[in-house]
């Protein structure tokens, strides 16, 4: 999303809504402007030998006001009409100057609101104050007899013209002033405005990508705990498959066992598969649902590679602590791939998994006998996996082929003793 600067942006135009209500105002006050003239020309205000007919007041009356009907679409447009308007009704000496003053201060507020180019409004308002406090200097030096006479009752404590001079000049200062901050605080009210949408926005969409990117990461989560339990249950029924196929004759109570060792692999397998895909298909991230595999279960890993007729040789040392669920899981998931490699890939006879706790630290010692394969299924998830799953928990990674022949993995997960429970 782009980022404006205060003088690159543009405030948006004005609504179909609103530029209809600018229309009917024009109207009302060009209609309020000639009932004003009226009631001035009643009263006597502003009167002169030199004023025009009533037509051509009625006429500057209109034509200074009317524009107002297109401020907010035209600002500059509008402001330089009405201010010439002005002028020349003036020096027509058109009798309503009341209505059209109020016609020229907002069509500069406007002008300073919803400017859409802010050095050209802000250039164009300095003109048109430039112009009038001219203009009121040539009127005070044309009228000064005019403004003897309409000033002939005051008091006397300071000279009659220079008094109406400074009062003349100190209104149009303040009137001004006001006019030209007023539209800048509008507009400037419109731009922070536009900055928090905009942050608003920005902030929604981090959200959702947020929300997206944990959404990925629990999928990809699972994906690797899918290929984890495919993998293993699918690799020991291979073996015991084989196995059954070659006693099936020879030896039908070895067969047997086999096929009781692949069926319980297999309705295993498909429970696992059920829960993780029903969690797959959520929309958002849920937990798995049904027993979490952790540390207490590696046995049975032990246990499965046994039936596929590997020696294995299992140990726990060390006095066992609580552990994390998150690290509990990700330590069963390390072995069960491990010993999945040595089934699928190493063509091993003998299988050792130890399991020690140290000060502050699980490790996992898995080790085979075969010819010391790569640790990596064509999927490529292998070694990947368990290095991702090492890497989570800050721990380390040593795998390779060992000098005596097979192949080794080792895994150092640090863990703190005060930690018990879930921190998944």
């Amino acid at each position: 999303m782009r980022s404006w600067t205060i003088e690159e942006w543009r405030r948006p135009g004005p609504t179909a809504r609103q530029r209809s209500s600018d229309l009917w105002t024009g109207f009302a006050v060009a209609a309020v402007a000639v009932f004003s003239l009226f009631l001035l020309r009643s009263t006597g205000y502003y009167h002169s030998d030199h004023a025009p007919a009533i037509p051509e007041q009625i006429f500057w009356a209109v034509v200074t006001t009317l524009p107002l009907a297109w401020r907010r679409r035209f600002p500059d447009v509008v402001a330089v009409v009405i201010s010439v308007c002005f002028i020349i009704a003036q020096v027509r000496f058109s009798q309503e100057q009341m209505i059209t003053t109020y016609a020229l201060f907002a069509a500069i507020y406007t002008l300073g609101a919803w400017g859409p180019d802010r050095q050209r409004a802000r250039i164009v308002r300095l003109v048109i104050i430039a112009v009038m406090f001219a203009w009121l200097t040539v009127s005070y030096a044309l009228y000064r007899d005019i403004i003897a006479v309409s000033t002939s009752d005051a008091s006397g404590e300071l000279p009659q013209f220079w008094s109406a001079i400074f009062v003349g000049y100190l209104q149009n200062v303040v009137y001004f002033a006001f006019t030209y901050l007023m539209g800048d605080a509008a507009w400037h009210s419109v731009w922070r405005r536009h900055q928090l949408e905009e942050q608003a926005a920005e902030l929604r969409a981090a959200q959702e990508a947020a929300a997206g990117r944990a959404v990925l990461d629990e999928r990809v989560r699972i994906a690797r705990e899918l290929h984890d339990v495919v993998a293993h249950h699918v690799s020991v029924m291979g073996i015991q498959a084989s196995a059954c196929r070659r006693a099936l004759t020879k030896d039908p109570d070895k067969a047997v066992t086999a096929l009781t060792a692949i069926e319980h692999g297999a309705r295993t397998a498909v429970d696992e598969l059920r829960r993780m895909l029903g969690a797959l298909r959520a929309s958002t991230p849920v937990a798995v649902e049904g027993p979490v595999a952790g540390i207490d279960r590696i046995e049975e890993i032990a246990d499965r590679a046994r039936e596929a007729g590997l020696e294995v040789h299992f140990g726990t040392y060390g006095e066992p602590a609580a552990l994390p669920d998150s690290l509990s899981q990700a330590a069963y998931r390390i072995v069960q791939e491990s010993v999945t490699n040595t089934l699928k890939h190493a063509q091993a006879g003998t299988l050792d998994i130890r399991v020690r706790y140290l000060a502050g630290e699980l490790e996992l010692d898995v080790a085979d006998d075969g010819r010391g394969g790569t640790g990596a299924g064509s999927s490529g998830m292998g070694l990947i996996g368990m290095r991702e799953r090492v890497t989570v928990h800050d721990g380390t990674l040593e795998a390779g082929r060992r000098s005596t022949g097979g192949f080794r993995v080792r895994v150092r997960l640090p863990y703190s003793s005060s930690t018990v429970g879930s921190t998944a």
